[in-house]
């Protein structure tokens, strides 16, 4: 559907008024899994310029709702604004690559899912410090689908400017889209179920581990090997 220019700029301050309610719940959402030193004004910021772009590029005919489409770019502009700041050391950046190669190498070899005693093998430490890894990752990174994407440099504060895509532009892709959705259907139960829970239940770690009768550090470590399986299952779409 296409509006004339007047038409155009009233129905997108009409969703930006509406929507303005998703930057904050998308925001705190954020704000439990970082560090105190992130505040809650500067990612509502940076979510409402992602949701003004959001108001400005969406077009109803590519078929997903604008509320999925704003909380994508919402999202991916809190996160784009704290890459600004990134807070990891490299060593944690190195790990997470570590984590997502020996996924991808145990996966290829065994035909299956890897679980967590083969990977740490495969990195060559105890499963408790494989769990620290993951702890360390989750507590430094933050998992959007955009990082799927990202290569060996593609990690945060690893990349210049003038090499990052403009923000989820290859989520926008229909290819990347079923690529993703086929991985995340093929994730372990208690993975996919965790990343349900968190995106689209919206619920907190704590929240989760309640859910599936575990610890919210076991949760940390859950989501965290989501997301390097998934990043180690689409390393091939990212290459093409």
């Amino acid at each position: 559907m296409y509006y004339s220019k007047s038409q155009g700029r009233d129905e997108q301050y009409r969703l930006v008024e509406q929507y303005a309610p998703l930057v904050k719940r998308i925001a705190y959402h954020l704000l439990a899994r970082l560090p105190a030193s992130v505040q809650v004004d500067d990612l509502m910021q940076a979510g409402m310029i992602g949701l003004l772009e959001a108001a400005k590029k969406y077009d109803m005919g590519k078929g997903a709702s604008f509320e999925t489409y704003a909380g994508i770019r919402i999202r991916g502009a809190m996160l784009d604004e704290i890459r600004k700041g990134d807070w990891a050391p490299r060593s944690v950046h190195r790990n997470s690559r570590m984590v997502s190669e020996a996924i991808r190498a145990v996966e290829s070899r065994t035909g299956r899912d890897a679980r967590d005693q083969e990977v740490a093998a495969e990195l060559e430490v105890s499963l408790d410090e494989y769990y620290g890894m993951l702890g360390d990752t989750l507590g430094s990174r933050l998992f959007s689908f955009d990082d799927l994407l990202q290569g060996e440099h593609g990690e945060f504060g690893e990349n210049d400017d003038s090499a990052h895509p403009e923000p989820f532009r290859d989520l926008e892709d229909e290819r990347f889209q079923r690529a993703l959705a086929g991985a995340i259907a093929n994730l372990p139960e208690r993975e996919k179920l965790v990343l349900s829970l968190y995106y689209d239940e919206e619920l907190n770690l704590k929240e989760i581990g309640q859910v599936l009768g575990v610890s919210e550090s076991r949760v940390s470590q859950l989501h965290s090997q989501c997301a390097a399986r998934l990043r180690a299952r689409l390393s091939e779409w990212r290459s093409n």
